[in-house]
This record gives C-alpha cells, structure tokens and sequence, in this order.
C-alpha cells in the first residue's frame, strides 16, 4: 500500500509553485498524495520566511504535526521552503523532532529525503540556492482553472527591509521556451486564468537576453489558445516600460490589472528602502498607466513604520493614498528582519505605533474602496465563477479587477446551478463590506 503524504504550503504564490514541482515528483514516485495532511503518513511543511508573521505560522504548523507524530498518529515530519532555507540551524536545533530539514536548493531531493525518513533517518540538506527547481511536471493546489507561472526566481533589487536575496538568492529568469512550453501545458489542462509570479516580473529576461523581455514573453502567451485572463503581479515601477503598457492595452488576453509592490511615497524613506522615485513621479506613473491602459485595476503594498519614518513622512504618504485612489491596497506594518540593512537603522518604531499607522492607511483606503465599489453598482461584468458559500446560499467567484487569494470576491446570486470555472455575465446590485453581490 502505497504511503500518504500531504503537504501544507504557506507564504506566497512562488513558494505554492515549488510545493506543486515537489508534489509532482512524490506523485510520479508512487506515493499517494493527500489534500488533509492531517491523514497522511508523511507530512511537508513548506514554510515562508519572509516577514515576523509569516514565521510564526510556519511554526507553529511544524510543531502541529510534530505533535501529532508524537502522539503516533503520524510517521514523518518534513520541513521545507523559506523557514527552513534561511533558519537552518535554528529549525534543526530548536525543533528535533523533525525529521528532514531541507533547504531550497534540495527540493528536487524530496523522494529521496522522505525515504530516508521513513527509514528512521535524520536529515538536514542545504545545497546551493540555484539548485531549485524551476522547471518539471506540476500537481496543482489551485482550483482546477487557474495557475501560477514562475517566470523567474530570487531577486537584486536589495531593498534594506527585505530578506528575499539571502533566502532566495540572486535573480535568474526561466528560458523563454521552457515558460511558453509549460504555458501551453497548464491551458491544454483546462487551465483558463493564468498568473505570472516571480519575485520582479518587470525584471524578467535581463540577465538571459540582456534587455527587459515582460512584454515579448506576455505576447508569446496570449498566442497559446485556452487562456481568458493572463495576470501579472509584482511589477516594480521603475522597470514599467510604454512596452508593457502597450501589450497591456493592446492584448485582449492580459487581465486589466497590475500589481505594484511601491512600498512608500516619501522620497526620503524610498532612500533608505534603496528604492527609488518619490511621491510626485509614483503619482505622475500612476496617472500614465490609468490614461494608456483604460479601466485598469491598481493594486500596491505599502509599508508604515519604516525605521526613522517621521509623522511629515507618514503623514506624506497617507495623502498619497488618498491623491491617487489605488483600486486595491495592503499596507503592512515595517516588520524587523534579522539580517537586512533596515534592521540596524536608527529610529526604530514601536510595533503599537507601526500598527496604528498601518490601521490609518487602510481605514482610508476602504473608504476609498467602498466608493468605488458603491459606483459600480447597476453595471455588468463578467465573473469566473469559483464555487458555492453554503452559508451565504450563493456563488462567489471573481472579476478581472480580483486576483486570487489576494482581493475580493464577488457573490453571485442565481436560481440554477453554475458550473465552477465557466465565466457569467453578471449585474452587481448591492455592495457588502468590500465584496460584491450581483445577480445573473
């Protein structure tokens, strides 16, 4: 009989995509996969480690099923991803009873490691960063019609707040053969939205081809027959060319939303992040992409408590917010990384302060975003439905402006039966909290 495992991935869609590649080679070799790793016999955590939050999540779900191995219930636990990549010894020496700790440059190992698992063998392994996976058969997570798209791995960018380069390691982008080809993959599965992730997708094709390919690689996709909406996220500001806006504009495919991580609008704080631009020139591109790229969704994470970050400077940001009207918007509280230049600046925030700037942010923007819900109201859209809310007795799924697990949904009411991953012409009629109600 064949032995199960399940794996629990957290953090971000680029770390689901490694999960999938992992999953893949379990699967190919004749393990049985379980979507509730509380049944399985062997247990993956594939953690993130990117912010104070996120570590602790990933804590905590290792020491779960630790537990539960204890209590005999389960034979294995394996700890892969950020976490375990950029914690090495402190994973291995503060939680033993995982079996495998393994970096991310040993994900193609994941056969061999949960073997030697569950041949009651200790394990820590932490090849070089460029040895993970980029490339290989997939086992989706997602529902079954839409996917990611790593197009690329690690990042340069070196912003002071962020640990991304120590975990993940320098920026290398995928051949573009080799992404067309999964592509034409994931759309003759059914696949119908596609997302393109990497940790800069504005950055893809500069180190392979020496120039900034985003554009040519989005046309090569919207040419594979299968795909409706081809999403990108993780643009970066400086690196959006009149090339991209074009293909954004002009390609029926490419979803009408962009995702701009800006981090802040005061030009100081940009500085000490070692980003650049300043709240007149994020304002100037913001307007720019809203002229060239009519009815465009805009979606940006803000930072609030960034180290030495004064009220004038917080206080800056905050009318940005409000001078722009962003579609979508995070901001996060400056969370502290061990190891990152931001870490040992001056003038570190209190997290009471950090948090109460972060809660003005979004106070402001779901004003904003209740008025432009509220403006919608009476108009058609079109909807990919996703499933059934037994409790609100309605469908749900999303618009073009919605990208997945990130914004909202919109609630469908219909007297038949919708079919998830079909795509519905809907009226919106009511607006609840930040979520839509329409009606077929």
């Amino acid at each position: 009989m064949a032995v199960r495992v399940g794996m629990v991935s957290l953090g971000c869609p680029k770390n689901q995509v490694d999960a999938e590649l992992m999953l893949s080679l379990l699967r190919e070799e004749g393990f049985e996969l379980t979507s509730d790793a509380g049944l399985a016999e062997v247990v993956i955590v594939n953690t993130c480690g990117f912010i104070e939050d996120a570590k602790k999540e990933s804590i905590e779900n290792i020491l779960e099923f630790c537990t539960l191995k204890q209590e005999g219930r389960i034979k294995c636990v394996v700890v892969t991803g950020c976490l375990a990549e950029r914690y090495r010894e402190e994973v291995a020496n503060e939680i033993p009873e995982a079996d495998v700790i393994l970096g991310i440059g040993a994900n193609a190992d994941i056969v061999d490691a949960v073997k030697r698992a569950l041949a009651g063998e200790k394990l820590c392994c932490f090849p070089e960063k460029d040895k993970l996976p980029l490339n290989g058969a997939r086992v989706l997570t997602t529902l079954p019609f839409y996917a990611y798209l790593k197009i690329a791995e690690g990042c340069d960018n070196r912003c002071t707040y962020c640990a991304i380069p120590m975990i993940r390691g320098r920026f290398r982008s995928r051949p573009m053969e080799e992404i067309v080809k999964e592509a034409e993959g994931l759309a003759a599965g059914g696949v119908k939205e596609l997302v393109v992730v990497a940790q800069d997708t504005t950055r893809y094709g500069e180190d392979l081809y020496g120039a900034l390919k985003l554009p040519e690689l989005l046309r090569r996709l919207c040419r594979i027959d299968g795909f409706a909406w081809i999403r990108v996220l993780y643009c970066y500001p400086e690196r959006i060319t009149d090339e991209l806006l074009d293909v954004m504009a002009g390609e029926e495919k490419i979803a009408k939303y962009i995702d701009i991580p800006l981090q802040h609008a005061n030009e100081q704080v940009l500085r000490r992040m070692n980003r650049s631009g300043d709240a007149r020139s994020l304002a100037g591109l913001m307007r720019k992409i809203r002229q060239r790229v009519p009815g465009i969704t805009l979606r940006t994470t803000l930072i609030a408590g960034f180290p030495g970050e004064t009220k004038e400077q917080f206080a800056e940001l905050a009318s940005f917010v409000k001078e722009v009207k962003f579609d979508r918007l995070g901001c996060f509280a400056y969370s502290v990384e061990e190891g990152t230049p931001a870490a040992a600046l001056p003038g570190q925030l209190s997290e009471g302060e950090k948090k109460r700037r972060a809660e003005i942010i979004m106070d402001g923007q779901y004003d904003i975003m209740r008025r432009k819900n509220e403006a919608l109201v009476g108009r058609a859209m079109t909807v990919l439905v996703e499933g059934y809310d037994k409790y609100a007795a309605c469908w749900f799924g999303r618009s073009e402006a919605d990208a997945p697990d990130i914004d909202g949904k919109v609630f469908i009411r219909s007297e038949k039966p919708l079919s998830p991953g079909r795509f519905v012409q809907v009226y919106v009629d009511e607006v609840l909290d930040l979520d839509l109600t329409t009606v077929l």
